[in-house]
């Protein structure tokens, strides 16, 4: 008994383990790393309760004393009242009018910290706030780093990706347990290079080049931080911050005991395990797989031996990377690797890439996992964010955003200048408890959850749309910048944006809906009619053509015959 107790509580550690990183997915490129020579970062918010929809907070001058109520980003309960700017910046959901774009992942961190002492802002608000009021990645640093120091951060451990049209940053933090403040570390992507996090903390040993700074500045870089004067990161040199007690906080706790420079954040803060590298940096494993040829040295790590060649914080691809196949890199179930979701026999005949919870269970007292890919059905929404230098600010910064798994989504673009949220995004249209016909969300898990019936078919009719509608979309947007070079009023700028992205919204409601409707008659009773763009084919006296019923593939039938054949044996 006291051993199947054992058992039982190893195995819920393992899916609580498990379970816990199901959270998010960032790819960060450098402007050097891409074909237009933009910058980029990609967001998937997945989770079983979060909405599919696009927050909006318009710019906006302040009195004296005004305050901003804060709710927190998971339970919406009432956290703190902060003090207003004089002014604040238009906000597209993860995107702001100066394109400073901010997404994340979750990593919880050390037990010791992981909940703290619920004093302070929570990392939702960190992201929100700091959009309102920060123009570029290294404001936006200097903008976490005083919120935290002044209110404090109550949550766990964060990986944040900051971009802006020139730069990307990866920003992780934690906060300080009964401490009041937080943790943390930023490096900048270097150019031509790309960088991912997923959940796993991913900023190991870092430059700690004080001596550097105290003979440039009169100061050294970790105290300048600490006394909260950081206008030498605004320095072109600077490539990596970092809070004062970074190391030393560790150092008192006991974690680490070596020499400042040999110090690793990732390693002290949240220890890489089986679950870490295997459900958590394996999706930036696929990431760098695609864009990099030299990556199979870091496959049995992805695939959870921490002990092999661990995953690099950033790479070189072999290509630039272009817009519309960063978009198809958030598409992904392990194709190609060892961990391919589409092969095994959990996939079903039809090579369902997906798994219902939980992810982890037993059988005959081992232990065993479902993967979890970059792909996923539970995605709330997801976007890529482009940020392009030589265009003005207001049609330079792009939000595409999308909403549900993001294999069958469609990428729509929301300009950062917006002021009109469309409808099919609008916050408040509809919700995980009501459905709303007009709402995107509601209306892709229709889609996606259909095509989970015969999946390996059914997609490819959702991917044919999919694509004619970024295609359009991405060659639209090149008009629109061309269009925007003759505009000379910002209010003109502003209504060409709204009503640029409200069309391109409503179009892909419209296909989307066409291609709802299509699915179901296509595909309906497990049959598979004939069907011409878009049209269900029928004889010349409007009979329909007798639809294909294909068989289940051989391996099925043996695993149904092995399993029932004595029953249903024809005789």
């Amino acid at each position: 008994m006291k051993r199947l107790i054992i058992s039982m509580i190893a195995l819920a550690i393992l899916v609580l383990n498990w379970e816990g990183t199901q959270a998010c997915t960032n790819f960060l490129l450098s402007k050097s790393s891409t074909a237009d020579g933009s910058t980029m970062i990609t967001y998937a918010a997945d989770s079983h309760t979060r909405y599919g929809q696009l927050r909006y907070s318009p710019a906006a001058d302040h009195q004296p004393g005004e305050m901003l109520n804060l709710y927190d980003y998971g339970s919406l309960k009432f956290r703190l009242a902060i003090p207003q700017p004089a002014h604040t910046y238009n906000v597209v959901g993860f995107i702001n009018e100066h394109q400073l774009a901010i997404g994340e992942t979750t990593w919880g961190g050390r037990a010791e910290l992981e909940h703290g002492n619920n004093i302070g802002i929570d990392y939702g608000n960190l992201i929100y706030v700091t959009l309102m009021r920060a123009k570029n990645c290294r404001e936006a640093i200097q903008v976490m780093d005083e919120l935290t120091r002044t209110y404090g951060y109550c949550d766990g451990g964060e990986s944040f990706s900051l971009c802006d049209p020139n730069e990307v940053w990866i920003f992780e933090i934690i906060n300080r347990g009964e401490e009041k403040g937080a943790l943390w570390v930023a490096r900048r992507v270097p150019e031509g290079y790309v960088s991912g996090h997923a959940n796993q903390a991913r900023i190991t040993q870092f430059p700690q080049e004080v001596g550097k700074f105290k003979k440039t500045r009169g100061k050294g870089l970790h105290q300048t931080i600490s006394s909260a004067h950081m206008d030498y990161i605004n320095e072109p040199e600077v490539e990596c911050v970092y809070s004062a007690d970074v190391v030393s906080f560790a150092r008192n706790k006991g974690w680490f005991n070596g020499k400042d420079t040999d110090f690793s954040y990732a390693d002290t803060y949240n220890p890489i395990t089986f679950s870490g590298a295997r459900a958590c940096d394996a999706r930036v494993y696929a990431f760098f797989n695609r864009v990099n040829s030299n990556m199979k040295q870091y496959e049995a790590y992805a695939m959870g031996d921490i002990n092999a060649e661990r995953l690099p914080l950033w790479i070189k691809p072999d290509h630039k990377i272009s817009l519309h196949e960063v978009m198809n890199l958030m598409r992904d179930h392990y194709e190609g690797t060892p961990m391919d979701m589409t092969q095994d026999v959990g996939a079903g005949p039809f090579h369902l890439p997906y798994r219902w919870r939980p992810m982890g269970f037993e059988v005959d007292g081992k232990k065993y996992i479902h993967e979890r890919a970059i792909s996923t059905q539970q995605t709330g929404f997801s976007f890529v964010a482009q940020c392009r230098n030589w265009l003005p600010n207001k049609v330079g910064g792009i939000l595409w955003f999308g909403v549900d798994d993001t294999y069958t989504t469609c990428y729509c673009p929301m300009f950062c200048s917006l002021t009109q949220i469309p409808e099919c995004f609008r916050e408040g249209n509809g919700s995980m408890s009501q459905y709303s016909e007009t709402a995107a969300f509601w209306l892709f898990n229709r889609v996606a959850n259909f095509c989970y019936l015969r999946y390996d078919v059914m997609v490819k009719d959702v991917q044919k749309v999919q694509l004619a509608l970024e295609t359009n979309f991405i060659e639209k947007t090149a008009i629109v910048d061309k269009g925007a070079e003759l505009l000379k009023s910002d209010k003109e700028l502003t209504k060409l944006v709204n009503d640029f992205s409200r069309d391109q919204a409503t179009e892909m409601m419209t296909k989307w809906r066409e291609l709802d409707h299509l699915l179901l008659m296509k595909y309906i009773d497990g049959n598979i009619k004939q069907e011409e763009n878009g049209r269900i084919l029928t004889t010349e006296t409007g009979v329909v053509k007798y639809p294909a019923q294909p068989a289940y593939p051989e391996w099925f039938y043996r695993a149904i015959v092995n399993d029932h054949g004595s029953v249903i044996e024809a005789r």
